[in-house]
């Protein structure tokens, strides 16, 4: 049986993603770092598919929770074969030279390093040269990525520039261990992850007339985990209604 970890996964994007997998077969670890109430909820809607699901503490952000977390999985639903990485913060809206160290090493910690302790475990157990059977890996990236952020999030862009850098770069590095590695960059989407008014203000910017929902994006990174996506490695796919 498929088995899924996903990062991230107690709220927005990260939950979507769990609700709709367990649907479609998979058995689902949901990683959460203070909110063990939201995650016990999709841990839960994923249980009434029929599916295995636990829930796993950790920040990300901090390696040797990345392993337990990793550990956790293991022992509760075997071997990893996809992962979804989902973790990721803002930080405040300001320009550049209004933030703090703080707020800089926070972004980059839980979107950038977090991504790569991630992205090693994960490997180290689906690569067919650690005696994996292969499996397939889905990065969250951002619209932001590719406008900047400017005004607003140019440290949170930042770190998902390295996130697309990554994604091509890890793909060709393991796709002939069996693993193929994509990445999704959303562009508005209705989470709590958008600041207050944000939503209705941007949102009849998009060239579709609105902000995205939750499903549509989970509905991308379940298409790149599954066998329909079987030659799609080192990919990019924006999911923003044109923006």
């Amino acid at each position: 049986m498929p088995v899924l970890f996903i990062t991230g996964g107690s709220r927005g994007l990260g939950a979507a993603t769990a609700r709709l997998a367990g649907g479609l077969g998979y058995d689902v670890a949901v990683n959460y770092k203070s909110d063990k109430q939201a995650a016990e909820s999709v841990v839960g809607a994923v249980r009434g598919t029929g599916r295995k699901a636990i829930s796993v503490r950790g920040d990300m952000a901090d390696p040797r929770d990345v392993k337990r977390a990793f550990s956790e999985v293991d022992d509760n639903l075997g071997r990893l074969t996809h992962f979804v990485y989902s973790s990721g913060i803002t930080g405040p809206v300001k320009r550049v030279d209004q933030l703090d160290d703080v707020t800089v090493q926070d972004v980059m910690a839980i979107n950038v390093l977090g991504a790569f302790y991630c992205a090693r475990e994960a490997v180290l157990r689906m690569s067919t040269k650690h005696g994996g059977s292969g499996g397939a890996i889905v990065l969250l990236s951002s619209m932001a990525a590719t406008l900047g952020g400017g005004g607003e999030y140019v440290c949170y862009a930042a770190s998902k520039g390295a996130i697309d850098s990554m994604t091509v770069g890890l793909a060709r590095e393991v796709a002939a261990e069996g693993i193929r590695v994509n990445a999704v960059a959303p562009g508005l989407i209705d989470t709590e992850i958008q600041p207050p008014g944000r939503v209705e203000r941007v949102g009849p910017s998009v060239p579709i007339g609105r902000a995205g929902q939750a499903d549509e994006v989970a509905e991308a990174i379940l298409f790149l985990l599954s066998d329909a996506a079987r030659y799609i490695a080192g990919a990019i796919l924006r999911v923003s209604g044109g923006r």
